[in-house]
């Protein structure tokens, strides 16, 4: 089964592309990503840590 598709895979012209562009996207999102948590304040942190505990934003039915 997985020769069968190798060998298919292989037949399509401009197919190696697709696994570099996957790539330098995963990449390029997890290097944003990391750059946003190191770069993000301290006060913005705090504030959306303590959203699940802030009582004034309850709803009740």
């Amino acid at each position: 089964m997985l020769k069968f598709v190798k060998q298919h895979m292989e037949s399509i012209t401009g197919i190696e592309i697709y696994p570099i562009i996957s790539l330098l996207i995963f990449f390029i999102f997890f290097v944003l990503l990391f750059w946003w948590v190191l770069s993000a304040k301290k006060d913005y942190i705090t504030k959306m840590s303590n959203i699940p505990f802030d009582n004034q934003n309850d709803i009740t039915l």
